[in-house]
């Protein structure tokens, strides 16, 4: 490896929308913690290109990388302390719980060749879904509807539907039963 050619695929443009966006969360979004600012907090991000519905619940204290590549379906919650790292694209379904301290990563880096380059890889989260605190969803992972990420879960493989995974790395262990 040879970490002196390594080159991101970041513009300009990319850098600066990133600085203004960091300065906005610190002075319009962060401050903003009350239940009475829900709203305010989903206009911010919405004014930095989140798609992103005006019932979902965005806590003040969750670390948006970048606005413009999260969407949001309707009645979903990014809970206190999420770290959206999403240098890739983000794509969180409806009635969707992120919860607290979960760490959801877009990007990882091509470790097979010399210059280490970045990766974007989008991470999808389906309709119905829980994750449980304290988890990590890793790059390219699409977790489908109504399944459940365990607390302290690794997730680095794709979840199916109506399953409950858990542990380091997280796997099955069970189907999720609405009786």
């Amino acid at each position: 490896m040879d970490l002196a050619t390594y080159s991101h695929s970041f513009s300009l443009k990319n850098k600066i929308s990133r600085l203004v966006w960091n300065v906005c969360y610190i002075i319009l979004f962060r401050p903003f913690a009350s239940r009475f600012f829900i709203i305010w907090r989903v206009f911010v991000l919405k004014c930095f290109g989140a798609k992103i519905e005006w019932s979902s619940n965005i806590y003040a204290s969750a670390k948006i990388w970048a606005p413009w590549n999260l969407q949001i379906a309707y009645n979903s919650t990014l809970g206190p302390h999420v770290d959206c790292y999403n240098q890739g694209k983000i794509t969180i379904g409806a009635n969707t719980i992120i919860s607290q301290k979960t760490y959801m990563c877009a990007s990882t880096h091509d470790y097979n060749q010399k210059d280490f380059p970045l990766l974007l890889k989008p991470i999808t989260i389906g309709n119905g879904v829980w994750v449980a605190a304290n988890a990590f969803i890793g790059p390219g992972v699409i977790i489908e509807n109504h399944a459940v990420v365990a607390a302290c879960a690794v997730v680095v493989k794709n979840v199916e539907k109506n399953t409950i995974v858990g542990g380091n790395p997280a796997r099955n262990l069970k189907v999720r039963n609405y009786e």
